[in-house]
């Protein structure tokens, strides 16, 4: 581990990582470009090792340049681009292979796209090192890329933290804060929503409840709300990657935050493995399946209870109570095995005082 700054970073890449990675790229560019003469354009400051590399396996004739700019403030991206240094070479009808360290949003790349083609470039490609698919938020094709990496924070072989680290022969990924996440489950009527509050307040954690994610995606008419009524108009189920998406979108509103509580995904073992990918590409990864267990039929008893005053028509027949609590177990019997295997699972005794609960929950969270 080493420091820099205020920051811990972990070994993250190796040097023969990365140097199979830069061949790898040298390759296709010999194979892509032999006798066009391209330029090749590296963006300072991180892309000076990388381009050093690449430049010394390119095999044929070629010309070398580059053009300093940067969008990054710290660990997050300011997304605005400063130019700092200019392109001095005339590119008009020019083939040009922008090299680059790191891609994560893309508004380097999207800014240098414009300026070039605006010159008259002719062709135009880009190269990098590193490459963050989940973070990429532009047009442009990054073709030739060293490794695809999760949206997380790295140093080293060109990349810095505040000026420190670019000399680094091997990457570091930033050492996250330990972060608690819940995925909650409970049977209608066990009081699922109550300790969803509770423990948001208890532990400071942010409440992702996806009914309310569907519901404020499609009525704002958001891309992905408006995605997923498509799919619902038409009476079909919403793919996975619709819901993970709303989801990502959800964690990345908070970044500060100390853990979530998942309510109402996952719901089958391709959207666990999916919810598992996603919270890795964060650096972190789900704590828990904590799921209260009441009997059947204090369940019916709360919710025709309940049905007396809510209004909702399934709180007041006997029957649909009984199918929903058949349904939920028939759903989570799946996810209880999947976590389970894992060492995961914890069911917690939902009877009783609302007190007595959370602190039967509490004892579960705070061993994590």
């Amino acid at each position: 581990m080493i420091t820099l700054h205020d920051l811990q970073f972990t070994p993250y890449l190796s040097e023969q990582e990365i140097a199979i990675a830069i061949s790898e790229v040298a390759a296709r560019l010999n194979a892509d470009f032999a006798h066009k003469k391209p330029l090749f354009l590296g963006v300072l400051n991180g892309a000076f090792l990388f381009a050093s590399e690449l430049i010394k396996q390119f095999e044929y004739e070629c010309e070398v340049s580059f053009i300093k700019v940067s969008s990054y403030d710290g660990i997050q991206t300011t997304h605005q681009v400063q130019q700092w240094i200019g392109l001095q070479e005339d590119v008009t009808d020019r083939t040009v292979i922008i090299i680059e360290d790191i891609v994560d949003t893309g508004t380097t790349i999207d800014t240098l796209h414009e300026l070039l083609m605006a010159k008259g470039c002719s062709a135009l490609h880009v190269a990098t090192l590193f490459f963050k698919p989940s973070a990429y938020t532009k047009q442009v094709a990054i073709e030739y890329v060293g490794m695809e990496i999760p949206n997380r924070f790295i140093v080293g072989y060109g990349l810095d933290y505040k000026g420190l680290g670019r000399n680094l022969t091997q990457v570091y990924q930033l050492k996250q804060r330990k972060m608690t996440n819940l995925v909650l489950f409970g049977p209608p009527g066990a009081g699922k929503g109550t300790q969803a509050e509770v423990l948001k307040e208890k532990y400071d954690l942010v409440h992702i409840s996806t009914g309310d994610v569907f519901r404020y995606n499609i009525k704002n008419e958001t891309a992905l709300g408006t995605l997923a009524k498509s799919y619902i108009d038409k009476g079909q189920l919403v793919p996975d990657e619709v819901t993970i998406d709303m989801l990502n979108a959800e964690v990345e509103k908070n970044p500060e935050a100390k853990g979530f509580i998942f309510d109402g995904f996952p719901r089958t073992e391709a959207q666990a493995d999916a919810l598992a990918n996603l919270l890795s590409g964060k650096d972190t990864e789900v704590s828990a399946m904590v799921a209260l267990e009441v009997e059947d039929e204090v369940l019916v008893s709360r919710l025709l209870e309940r049905g007396k005053t809510s209004g909702r028509a399934d709180d007041a027949d006997e029957s649909v109570i009984r199918n929903r609590i058949k349904v939920y177990y028939e759903e989570t019997a799946i996810l209880k095995n999947y976590y389970q295997q894992k060492d995961r699972y914890y069911g917690i005794d939902g009877v009783g005082a609302i007190d007595a609960i959370t602190e039967r929950l509490s004892t579960v969270i705070d061993a994590l």
